[in-house]
């Protein structure tokens, strides 16, 4: 399987200043080191060579020639690397000197990419020493038989989906930083060689910049900052490495470290890729100037990829992340739902309410949105609808809460009609089949929508983001509605949401909650076991919610083969699925997520709240009738 991974490392050695030998051993040694992870790409601090804090021995021509001399010797080792490494060193060029990173692979120095913004404040004086180098073009040469391109714009193709842009500390604190232009160029890898010193917060700061840049250009970037051995006067280095990707830090280094330090982390090209796909504000050029190897270098062997994947991604494992997460999402079902009743001059809802998570939810959501509008909570209208397969659990509990929320409970009983009915189209009610199942969730339908039109209400739809992936709705059922709450919030959401609820309510509410999470997921349409408990369980039939929705996660967001997505479900997972349960849930997500969009090209209107969704109107658009034949070849 083509992964498209890539193990990138943020290196910072330990450093003596001024000796370019004892620099160039160390940091030979931590390539070794990184060379044991399998890392492909390095990138070193700002003039890691020789040191940054130098001072006018930069003019000194005994230090320069070192640093050639320090080049070729890392050349001589790359030999022996297999792939990119990236080092500081000043570099004269047409009588000047630059600040620059010299790009190295297999024995051959690729090119070398100057510093464009040179800073001359507070304790940075670097113009004394170095000429910026934004509009340089040319030469160097560096010794008899090595020679190499200067250009602040080069970018360096590893394989056809991977390219490394460079710049250099100072670079990505100006107001254009020249990652821009290489990402529109088709950097999808930034490297930046630094040597920020550190003061209070200013590291907290860094590492913003760096996720927000590699947010912002939808790239990987990767930051490796000067070590405790250049601390010197009145600045201290730290060797802060970091490695970020789209905004998220993957791996960061140990601060302080007298012996050097190293953040590694693996980063999805493929991803990346898909991002800047989607996004077509995020243009691209091609104009700049590319450097290829000799050979390409191949993505990370899945044995070597250590990259975890959270197996909850819609849901934050931060406790305090996640808190806030489910306020906002709160705040963004009620607000739409409000504009909704504000726009039809509608002082009632109608929901059915079930005692499962998701009428649950709706129902919470009710009741934030009439708090909003001041509107007395009686004009919530929950209808519980009892069937064949109601149990006693989840009618007390849908009663229970009606009541603890101050709404109004009326109950409408569909065993009656769905009999009548079964009698009219001449279907055996002993034969559970769809037919069963579906005139009893049709029925709900038409008792809510026509009570809603009997007292002037806007009925509100309870079907989450997972039962729409997956179809697992009645078409014009439960599908169905004035304005579905719940329609972008996937079934892990829904849970962490009422979670949240029950966690901040009051000793009534909370106990029912909390027992509505302790119910098994059910549509309760067949009949209950011999002890009156639910036999219908969603997931015994689809698979865990958990996984289809890792699963429909990655693929809406980042277009993920399904090759790609069981092995990552494998290390999501591992430990509580093995590997034929989740190929069999991948297969059941497929079929199923291409045989419902039918059901998905006509929902009805619903708040988004997150980057996946599956509006026809805004988000998904797919022909009904697609085959997922070529999806299942993994």
């Amino acid at each position: 399987m083509k992964t498209g991974f890539i193990k990138i490392a943020a290196v910072s050695p330990a450093v003596t200043v001024g000796n370019v030998e004892k620099n160039c051993n160390e940091i030979i040694n931590m390539l070794e080191k990184a060379k044991n992870q399998r890392v492909q790409i390095a990138v070193f601090p700002e003039l890691s060579l020789c040191g940054y804090t130098c001072g006018d021995l930069f003019h000194q021509k005994t230090l320069i020639d070192a640093c050639y001399n320090g080049i070729m010797k890392i050349c001589e080792y790359s030999k022996t690397f297999n792939g990119y490494i990236a080092v500081g060193s000043p570099i004269k060029y047409n009588g000047k000197l630059y600040n620059c990173a010299v790009m190295i692979n297999n024995g051959k120095v690729l090119g070398i990419v100057p510093k464009t913004y040179i800073p001359n404040y507070n304790e940075y004086y670097e113009l004394r020493w170095f000429e910026s180098g934004k509009g340089v073009s040319g030469v160097v040469n560096l010794s008899d038989n090595q020679t190499a391109i200067i250009d602040s714009g080069l970018i360096f193709s590893v394989n056809e989906d991977t390219k490394i842009g460079i710049e250099i500390c100072e670079d990505l604190w100006a107001p254009c930083p020249p990652s821009i232009a290489l990402a529109q160029q088709g950097a999808n890898i930034i490297l930046n060689l630094s040597a920020s010193n550190e003061a209070v917060t200013k590291n907290d700061y860094r590492k913003s910049l760096v996720k927000q840049q590699s947010a912002r250009l939808f790239c990987a970037y990767a930051y490796a900052s000067a070590g405790v051995g250049e601390s010197t006067t009145d600045l201290v280095f730290s060797g802060a490495c970091t490695v970020a990707e789209n905004g998220s830090l993957l791996a960061e280094g140990q601060r302080f470290s007298l012996d050097g330090t190293m953040a590694v982390a693996d980063i999805d090209i493929d991803k990346l890729n898909a991002m800047r796909q989607l996004q077509n504000t995020f243009t691209c050029d091609n104009s700049g100037n590319t450097v290829l190897a000799d050979k390409e270098l191949p993505f990370l062997d899945e044995a070597y990829i250590e990259r975890n994947f959270d197996p909850n991604p819609f849901v934050p494992s931060d406790d305090r992340e996640r808190d806030e997460r489910c306020r906002e999402i709160l705040a963004i079902q009620s607000s739409g739902l409000a504009k909704r009743m504000l726009h039809t001059k509608t002082q009632k809802l109608v929901l059915g309410i079930s005692g499962g998570l998701d009428s649950t939810l709706a129902l919470l959501v009710a009741v934030r949105t009439t708090e909003m509008l001041k509107i007395p909570n009686e004009n919530i209208i929950c209808i519980t609808m009892p069937g064949f397969g109601t149990t006693d659990l989840t009618y007390s509990n849908a009663c229970a809460l009606v009541k603890s929320l101050g709404a109004t409970l009326k109950e409408i009983s569909i065993k009656d009609a769905c009999i009548q009915h079964f009698k009219d189209i001449g279907h055996d009610a002993e034969i559970h089949d769809v037919t069963y199942e579906n005139t009893q969730a049709r029925e709900r339908t038409q008792i809510l929508m026509d009570y809603a039109n009997k007292v002037g209400g806007l009925l509100v739809g309870t079907g989450d983001l997972s039962e729409l992936a997956l179809g697992w709705c009645t078409y014009n059922g439960d599908h169905m509605s004035m304005y579905g709450v719940n329609a972008s919030v996937p079934k892990t959401l829904v849970r962490h949401l009422v979670r949240n609820i029950a966690d901040n309510s009051g000793r009534e509410t909370a106990e029912i909650l909390y027992s509505v999470l302790d119910t098994p997921v059910s549509p309760e349409l067949l009949p209950p076991d011999k002890d009156g408990k639910i036999e219908q369980k969603t997931e015994d039939t689809l698979g865990p919610y958990e996984v289809h929705d890792f699963y429909l996660y990655h693929f809406l967001r980042f277009g993920t083969k399904p090759e790609k997505l069981l092995f990552m479900a494998k290390k999501a997972f591992c430990g509580t699925y093995d590997e034929e349960r989740l190929r069999k849930w991948l297969e059941i997500f497929l079929k199923r997520f291409f045989n419902s969009q039918f059901k998905r090209s006509c929902l009805p209107d619903g708040p988004k709240v997150g980057s996946v969704s599956l509006s026809p109107r805004g988000d998904w658009r797919m022909p009904s009738d697609a085959s997922y034949e070529e999806w299942l070849n993994f």
